[in-house]
């Protein structure tokens, strides 16, 4: 692959990301409206269960809990799931980067000349730093699905009960 073909890999993969990132922006403000209009609505609702409390609505009540409870533990159990999942990629990583050193380590100093030195140093350090920017948009791409995914029980939630309690 040539330079200008990761490039334009990269440049896509960074526009995905883009992509990622404005549509967690525009989820977490409709969950944000969402919630505003739940909060409104219940706050009315246990209003009216405290001018008269013959006709407080335990449904809606208990729900205030209980749908928080889950929503939050499902955003919490998929938060879990993915920084594991980064977890063990980036010990993956750095136990290649470790292997990958120690043969750098083991050419520079069996290198014959100074210059065979410096070249298998160069070698080393240019393949790190590709390696290094390639494993940085993965973990941002993953940290943005980890957003997302964090929030899509919690943006779910919010917007069916603000759906629900507008009627």
């Amino acid at each position: 692959m040539t330079q200008f073909d990761k490039a334009i890999k990269t440049g896509r993969r960074l526009t995905r990301q883009a992509t990622s990132a404005a549509n967690a922006a525009l989820s977490g403000g409709e969950m944000l409206q969402a919630a505003g209009d739940v909060i409104n609505a219940r706050l009315g609702i246990m209003a009216a269960g405290m001018a008269d409390p013959r006709k407080v609505d335990l449904t809606e009540l208990s729900l205030m809990s209980t749908e928080k409870v889950e929503a939050l533990s499902a955003s919490a159990s998929a938060m879990a799931k993915t920084f594991g999942d980064i977890g063990g990629r980036v010990g993956s990583s750095a136990l290649t980067e470790a292997g990958l050193a120690s043969k750098a380590a083991a050419s520079i100093a069996s290198a014959t000349t100074p210059a065979a030195a410096l070249q298998a140093q160069y070698s080393y350090a240019v393949g790190w730093w590709s390696r290094a920017a390639g494993q940085m948009l993965t973990l941002n791409s993953e940290l943005l699905k980890a957003q997302a995914d964090a929030m899509r029980p919690i943006h779910k939630t919010a917007v069916a009960n603000a759906k629900r309690l507008k009627k």
